[in-house]
This record gives C-alpha cells, structure tokens and sequence, in this order.
C-alpha cells in the first residue's frame, strides 16, 4: 500500500490555525466570527465545512488550487494582523509583537492567544514562501486586501457582544463582563 504524504503541510497547519484561533476564541467566551449575524450553529458549520475543504485543498489538491490556498493564507495574515490593529501590543521576544490585551481575555489566557496567532502567521507566510507556486503567490494579495472588511468585522463582533453581555450574560459570552465589554466597543 502506498503512504499517502501531505502535499502541503503549512498550508494545512494555516487552516488548523485558523481553527484553533476560533476554537480558542469561542471557548474563551468571545464568540465565533461572523457570529451576530449568523447565530452560533450557522457561524459553526461555515467556518467548519470551510476549513474542512480548505485542509482538504492543502493536503491532497492539485497545483491549481494554490491560488485559493494563497488566497487564504493571506487572508490569515489579514486575520491575525487584525488583532494588532485594534488592541494594544509592545515587541515581544526579538522584537514579534505580543498582544497585550485583546478581545477582553484574562491576562493569563494572553500568553496563550499569543502563541496561537503566531503559529497560524507562521504557517501562512511558511506555506506562502515555500510551498505554493510562485506564480499563485500573487493571490495572497487578495486574501490580505480583506484586512479593512476584518476590521469592520471585528468592531461589529464587540458591538454585539456588548449587547450580549448585557441582555444575556451568563450565556456563552462568559469571558466578558458588561463593564469590560463597554471598555471594548468604547
């Protein structure tokens, strides 16, 4: 029987970013993208049929999907530079920005959210220099031209969430506090 090998390795380690950013977020009680306006379960089988496919494309697709691939690998970079738009951060280690609050996390949980953006930038600019074609790395572009529609994204999520906490506050937004949710959006 013949081993079937992982094409493209980061690339599938982009999408398991992008997972456990929303898999970390959701279980810190911030919430899951694009979920105010989809609700929890639509906002859940998008995002999960959308990273099955992309872990799909990235493991076992032909060479004409690194244009797709690279398109989302910039739109991760787009994701995590988002963070770096809205909350405030101070050089890290060597100089890589770590957040210093986000999202309304406790300050033990930011060394964590740290770690996790950065694997999921690592694995994209990784699968960008040197797994996707040279040619399809172009579209990463487009990927990264969603950076001001994330932004937009991200101010609509606090915006909800401070409704959320609240009108419903010991429902799954238990990582925010209605004080600290107002600091948020403010």
């Amino acid at each position: 029987m013949a081993r079937k090998w992982i094409r493209r390795p980061m690339a599938v380690c982009t999408a398991g970013g992008t997972a456990a950013h929303h898999c970390f977020e959701l279980a810190s009680g911030v919430g899951l993208v694009f979920q105010p306006d989809l609700g929890l379960g639509r906002a859940a089988t998008l995002w999960g049929a959308q990273i099955l496919v992309w872990a799909g494309l990235a493991a076992r697709g032909p060479r004409r999907a690194d244009p797709v691939l690279a398109v989302l690998a910039g739109a991760s970079l787009a994701g995590v530079a988002v963070h770096f738009w809205l909350w405030p951060w101070e050089p890290g280690r060597a100089g890589i920005p770590a957040l210093t609050e986000a999202e309304g996390l406790s300050a033990w949980q930011m060394p964590t959210y740290n770690a996790v953006l950065r694997a999921w930038a690592l694995a994209a600019v990784g699968s960008l220099a040197f797994e996707l074609e040279s040619g399809s790395r172009r579209f990463a572009i487009a990927g990264g031209a969603l950076l001001p529609l994330f932004v937009v994204s991200a101010r609509h999520h606090f915006n909800w969430l401070k409704e959320q906490a609240s009108s419903n506050p010991t429902w799954w937004n238990r990582g925010i506090a209605l004080a600290r949710a107002t600091e948020l959006c403010d």
